[in-house]
């Protein structure tokens, strides 16, 4: 599917931004053109603001471009803007000089105009030399990038908005979102050598942790499962995960800690099922960081296209995913050592937004995923064919048409 210059798969929003595109860049360009757009020279670069306000799996893909950006502007003060949501996932970072939290009220309930408003009010006196909008979206470029003052300002145009950048980076076509970001980096002179992303954790949150699995009786290995995900289309159904927690608990003879927001509490319990004490329900029980210092310890952990995958590839722990709609090409876990299950060759991925299902049978894609497919890719990961002999081999045949990555 062509969407031409934009990158905007909802068709609505797609001419509504090209008509703003339209309107924008022709009302500004009297000031466009007598604006000039100045060399970026490092040693001039003081103060630097990224912002990537939403959502939390996007926030923390955002996080690799902070080293690049460090090494580049060795002099620079480097601060985040993000969701209030988002900000404890980036305390104790080396490269993070300070954080501005804000929740967008078009993209959250949790604030309105007023509180924008109020935003804009506390950013009045702040001058920047450089500001990256990473998500490349005209709302932000417009209410978050072009009130700013500031030298340059930096995106992609795929999004809209580029009349209102100082530069606008080439679209590098579809790529991990991490490459994505590290894109922009790159845009700006910076060397990108590895990536650095992990959540930094205190030596009193590991001792924290370590009381709660003594509490709970646990002791590596353990598997993890987060069965949620922000949206409903990216979610396994509960029953298949509760069909998997059981096999990996009493086949396996592995503990499983099934995790989950407060709001996810019945469809934990739901998955925790008749899984027997080797299955552990945490659900509500760990904040984010929390969260991540677990999946830190855990073997494996098996989920939807979520927050928590991009929490496990940060911290090192390997993800089986399970993709429907989404494009794991995009957002699938990143780096080495993950493993993702989806359909291949669908031919409506292409064209969701993920909010309303194509598909003659809704959640068609995810449907397609069998319990006896994911416990095979989890036993490779596991080892456990190796580990419990030979006996394994005919639950963990080949998934068959299903991609494996």
């Amino acid at each position: 599917m062509s969407t031409g210059p934009y990158k905007i798969v909802n068709a609505r929003k797609r001419r509504l931004t090209r008509l703003a595109d339209l309107i924008g860049a022709t009302l500004s360009l009297p000031w466009r053109q007598w604006r000039r757009a100045r060399p970026l020279d490092p040693a001039e670069v003081r103060e630097i603001l990224l912002i990537r306000t939403l959502y939390l799996g996007d926030v923390m893909m955002t996080v690799p471009m902070l080293r690049p950006l460090r090494e580049r502007f060795p002099g620079a003060r480097i601060t985040l803007l993000t969701a209030a949501g988002a900000a404890p996932l980036l305390e104790g970072n080396p490269d993070l000089d300070a954080l501005i939290t804000y929740d967008p009220f078009w993209f959250s309930d949790r604030s309105g105009p007023l509180d924008y408003l109020r935003w804009r009010w506390r950013m009045r006196r702040r001058r920047f030399d450089l500001v990256i909008e990473a998500r490349a979206d005209i709302r932000e470029i417009l209410m978050l990038v072009r009130p700013l003052r500031a030298t340059h300002k930096v995106s992609y145009g795929v999004g809209g908005g580029a009349w209102m950048l100082t530069r606008v980076v080439p679209y590098p076509g579809v790529r991990h979102k991490v490459e994505y970001h590290l894109d922009l980096c790159r845009a700006l002179g910076c060397r990108v050598e590895g990536v650095h992303w992990d959540v930094h954790h205190s030596a009193a949150e590991r001792a924290a942790l370590a009381r709660l699995l003594a509490e709970q009786g646990l002791a590596a290995p353990f598997v993890a499962v987060h069965p949620g995900s922000r949206l409903a289309l990216k979610r396994w159904p509960a029953a298949r995960y509760a069909a998997l927690v059981e096999r990996v608990a009493r086949r396996l003879g592995l503990a499983v800690v099934v995790l989950g927001a407060p709001g996810e509490r019945a469809l934990v319990a739901e998955v925790v099922g008749a899984g027997g004490p080797r299955v552990h329900d945490l659900s509500g029980r760990l904040g984010l960081r929390a969260m991540a210092a677990l999946l830190r310890e855990a073997r494996v952990l098996v989920c939807n296209d979520s927050a928590p995958m991009h929490l496990a590839a940060a911290v090192g722990t390997p993800a089986l995913a399970l993709f429907g709609p989404s494009s794991s090409v995009e957002t699938g876990p990143y780096g080495l050592g993950h493993r993702v299950v989806e359909v291949a060759g669908l031919w409506c991925r292409a064209e969701c937004d993920e909010h309303g299902c194509r598909h003659p049978e809704r959640q068609w894609c995810m449907r397609q995923l069998g319990v006896d497919q994911v416990f095979a890719v989890l036993c490779e990961m596991l080892g456990a064919e190796a580990a419990a002999g030979a006996n394994w081999s005919q639950n963990c045949h080949s998934p068959g048409s299903l991609s494996i990555q």
